[in-house]
């Protein structure tokens, strides 16, 4: 008989990222935009990636697929849905690849090639939806941007592993084998 990949410790621990980060977009939706309307900086992604390199690429996907679908719901904007969950299936592939295929690749590189690639996949769907290519003309700003906002989730992400003693991170990398 297999073990369980999800022990009943490893849901309570995604339970308690993906709702910091739930809690965390709501809080970040109150506030107006950056620099281009409605670019945020994308604070709820610490726990998906914190998720990521806690457990594995499944469970982060998780986070963000929970944490995208409840934020659509309590925001009351369900047609957003399609831009946040695509943005953050990209990013985390990327910040998938990165970080299991190339592991001498910096947390924070990571963070922001993924806030890179959320962005522009958020523009490319518009564009698609929309069929307005004159929006590609954002892409700079949006890159700008994604390397900005990358900077600061992957930069917290850190503070967060090092900020928090690692025996309380121990138990729950050690389930990653699991």
């Amino acid at each position: 008989m297999s073990k369980s990949r999800f022990t009943a410790k490893k849901i309570a621990v995604l339970a308690i990222l993906t709702g910091l980060s739930l809690v965390t977009f709501i809080i970040e939706g109150l506030f107006p935009g950056m620099i281009i309307p409605g670019a945020k900086p994308g604070l709820a992604n610490i726990f998906s990636f914190a998720a990521l390199i806690m457990y594995s690429p499944a469970e982060a996907f998780l986070v963000v697929a929970v944490r995208t679908l409840l934020g659509a719901v309590f925001a009351g904007n369900l047609s957003a849905l399609l831009y946040s969950f695509t943005g953050g299936m990209v990013s985390m592939a990327v910040s998938s690849v990165l970080l299991y295929l190339a592991p001498k690749v910096s947390v924070l590189a990571v963070s922001v090639a993924a806030a890179v690639a959320h962005n522009v996949t958020q523009n490319v769907v518009f564009v698609f939806l929309s069929g307005s290519v004159l929006m590609f003309g954002y892409m700079p700003y949006l890159a700008l941007l994604g390397v900005l906002s990358g900077a600061v989730v992957g930069g917290a992400t850190l503070l967060l592993f090092k900020g928090v003693p690692l025996s309380a991170f121990e138990k729950v990398i050690y389930a990653r084998t699991d």
